[in-house]
């Protein structure tokens, strides 16, 4: 007996679930002081990418675009620069939190239809809608955090040589 079709969110969520783990893969066993550390001139360090990932990517795009929680709107603002880490924020809270933000964004892609339209558009940021369905969002999103694995991949790799598919 063959297991049932996949639907494409499901497909695309497990492409998702994949860069996921990367972020978390390339990251781990890196000392608490290396995640910290900025590597480039721009000054992110890995652990403020990871926050960011939480903040401005999973929650931002699932919590409020595509459902527009006013809660989660609302604490948009409050977050000055989701890149710094404040240094008295542990670095298994950064880390626990971006687990938890895909675990919500997992339910509301659970719960959607890859057609439906977008429950919030932040104009002020972006201007027209750009992008329109929860296809769309997750599209993005998927993109997105592989683009940060890579970050990480060159990050991690400056900090103690490791790289993510060379076990060195």
């Amino acid at each position: 007996m063959t297991a049932p079709a996949k639907t494409e969110l499901q497909v695309l969520l497990s492409f998702l679930h994949a860069q996921r783990r990367h972020v978390l893969g390339i990251l781990d066993g890196l000392e608490p002081e290396a995640l910290r550390r900025p590597v480039l001139p721009s000054g992110w360090s890995c652990l403020g990418l990871v926050q960011h990932l939480s903040l401005d990517v999973e929650r931002f795009w699932f919590r409020a675009v595509l459902t527009g929680d006013q809660t989660v709107i609302d604490a948009l603002d409050e977050v000055e620069d989701a890149w710094q880490v404040a240094p008295d924020v542990p670095h298994t809270e950064v880390l626990d939190r971006y687990r938890a933000e895909a675990e919500l964004s997992d339910a509301v892609v659970a719960a959607a239809d890859a057609d439906a339209p977008l429950a919030w558009w932040p104009h002020h940021l972006f201007g027209a809608p750009h992008l329109h369905t929860v296809r769309d969002v997750l599209l993005h999103v998927i993109t997105e955090t592989a683009c940060h694995a890579g970050h990480l991949d060159a990050a991690r790799e400056l900090l103690d040589g490791r790289r993510w598919l060379v076990l060195t």
